[in-house]
């Protein structure tokens, strides 16, 4: 014999055993989301082929949001304070080619702030995919449309029980390009659901400037291996076996491909 009673407005079977009706029920917990954040920036632009810009990149940084990095955070803040750095954005480019905060600072001081980004990089719950296009390839802004908005959807299919277990994501982006933004909201809207945009500003976020760096190593690294490497990059780098070892290896191991 059987019979239903409700608890927290949920019905549960009841089987009653040996004359006695054991009483089962669900308590129901708070369904916690899952939050993912996932920071965009890019390297090249649509234009058509050139020497000095052979590619376009596409970099991904995925981070939980239950993952406070609010420690690693602080810890980035007080070094560059101790390189007597003022508080600003830290962006990998100009700190390579020795431009905008960094042109009057040794080379010893620029590598002791990257060092100083990707410690806090290894420190922090994070994972990070770059995404790249050679435009020689591509004879066209539509190609080289095509070409990446199919790399972003071949890659989220790939890791789509990556992505399945958030029940929203957050995009940031600068809207850097817009032609980048469309791709992203038109690619990323379909592919992935409750999905939200956001404009950022670098100074706001950490995590968009570890994005930018993360952006600019992986491309001094085609660089490297197409034996282009610029002046400033060999300069602060010196040759391939030197970055590979203290820049490359350290990011790779967070890398989601």
């Amino acid at each position: 014999m059987c019979f239903d009673i409700s608890w927290a407005g949920r019905k549960t079977l009841v089987h009653r055993r040996r004359g006695v009706p054991p009483l089962f029920y669900f308590i129901r917990t708070k369904h916690m989301n899952r939050h993912l954040s996932i920071f965009i920036d890019e390297s090249g632009d649509f234009g058509a082929y050139q020497q000095h810009s052979p590619y376009y990149l596409v970099t991904m940084l995925f981070h939980d949001q239950k993952n406070n990095i609010g420690n690693a955070s602080q810890l980035l803040d007080n070094q560059v304070k101790n390189l007597t750095f003022e508080p600003h954005a830290v962006h990998t480019g100009p700190i390579i080619r020795r431009e905008s905060n960094y042109i009057n600072r040794t080379i010893d001081d620029r590598k002791k702030l990257l060092n100083a980004l990707i410690h806090f990089f290894r420190r922090i719950e994070a994972q990070y995919t770059v995404l790249h296009v050679e435009k020689r390839e591509c004879a066209d802004i539509i190609a080289l449309t095509t070409r990446i908005s199919k790399q972003i959807r071949m890659f989220i299919n790939k890791y789509n029980s990556f992505f399945q277990v958030y029940d929203e994501v957050t995009v940031y982006y600068d809207n850097g390009q817009l032609e980048l933004t469309r791709i992203l909201t038109s690619t990323l809207s379909v592919l992935l659901p409750n999905i939200s945009f956001k404009r950022v500003k670098p100074s706001e976020y950490k995590l968009f400037q570890l994005v930018d760096m993360l952006c600019s190593l992986v491309l001094t690294a085609l660089k490297f291996e197409t034996k282009t490497a610029s002046h400033s990059e060999l300069e602060v780098f010196h040759n391939s076996r030197n970055f590979n070892k203290d820049y490359l290896k350290k990011i790779r191991k967070k890398r989601l491909e």
